[in-house]
């Protein structure tokens, strides 16, 4: 059975702010929104699905909280029609940690709400300040002990490379998601827009847009908090479909389709060389126990960690064996020797 959502874009609707990053014209690619079109689009994703597959309509591109009630309220009882009838599972949103008020709780209770996905971006006032964002860290931990304390999950969206970010910052970020209990989390790393206060400043030489390689370490870094402490991160980087192909969207900033799969290479071959470095597990031949469906993660792309730790550690041969009851991200080193290093 998979997972699909059926997105529906309310794009800049609700929000009367203009974060210095955010252009969601462009990455939405819709510049209006048609409440009539709303039936036409579940439908057109439902004819192409399995009746095994789990759907679920998801309010995104805009503060959907923040929109006009009643609005709101007709495409909640829209959503709700779908899944009283058995064709969809759930309703999930998208909206800011400041439109979580204990009316908007009230409101959510009487649908099937599966998630909420807050904005929060990140948990440094001084950051959110220089990025327009209109809310304090403040107002994002009462809006997750909001939805905690009515039943909801929530998964903390936040963002790597931020004008006036450091690494530290977004480690301290994703550690706050996960001690708030988001029951998800997603990474983004800064994409510059055109037409936005972001673009401005990356041509006055005042903000530097972080390069592949730089996306791929801080982001590895978030990752890993995320992965210790039991929260998935369902996704890393922007989708392929929100116009990051496009000379008249994107301008600057680490824009790849396997920047996902990247960073999760990079939190295994940074695991793999802590325990080489801490247990002097350093051998002509190992072997690496991986979860399954983990190898080419492992290996990473085009060989990079096969090639880092036998240049490192002087290793000649190195083997890959996957294992059924390792967790993600968990592996296992055998020397020679046959000794363990985990």
């Amino acid at each position: 059975m998979k997972h699909i959502n059926i997105p529906i874009f309310i794009p800049h609707l609700g929000c009367p702010n203009r974060c210095i990053f955010c252009n969601q014209r462009y990455i939405s690619g819709t510049t209006c929104f048609d409440e009539n079109s709303v039936d036409e689009q579940i439908n057109r994703v439902l004819s192409t699905v399995s009746s095994e597959d789990e759907c679920e309509i998801a309010f995104f591109g805009g503060s959907f909280t923040g929109i006009d009630r009643n609005l709101m309220i007709r495409l909640l009882d829209k959503a709700q029609k779908y899944v009283n009838s058995g064709m969809i599972s759930s309703i999930r949103m998208s909206t800011r940690p400041d439109y979580i008020s204990d009316e908007i709780i009230s409101i959510l209770q009487n649908y099937s709400i599966s998630c909420v996905e807050l904005g929060i971006q990140s948990m440094n006032d001084k950051v959110l300040s220089y990025l327009k964002r209109g809310h304090t860290v403040h107002d994002t931990e009462i809006a997750c002990q909001r939805l905690k304390n009515a039943g909801f999950s929530f998964v903390g969206q936040m963002m790597v490379g931020l004008p006036t970010s450091t690494v530290e910052d977004e480690i301290y970020c994703a550690k706050r998601i996960c001690k708030l209990g988001a029951s998800g989390s997603r990474i983004y790393p800064t994409i510059v827009f055109k037409d936005t206060e972001l673009m401005s400043l990356l041509n006055d030489g005042a903000y530097t847009a972080l390069t592949i390689e730089q996306a791929v370490d801080r982001s590895a870094k978030v990752l890993d908090v995320f992965v210790e402490n039991n929260v998935p991160c369902i996704r890393i980087g922007l989708c392929d479909s929100e116009n990051l192909h496009s000379k008249d969207t994107y301008v600057d900033g680490p824009n790849s389709p396997a920047l996902g799969e990247m960073v999760k290479s990079r939190v295994y071959l940074n695991r793999l060389t802590h325990i080489l470095n801490e247990a002097h597990c350093i051998d002509k031949e190992i072997k690496i126990f991986c979860p399954n469906g983990a190898t080419s993660q492992v290996v990473g792309h085009k060989k990079v960690n096969i090639t880092k730790l036998k240049d490192e550690f002087g290793i000649k041969h190195i083997k890959i064996i996957e294992k059924v009851h390792l967790d993600a991200f968990e592996v296992e080193i055998e020397r020679n020797g046959g000794n363990t290093c985990d």
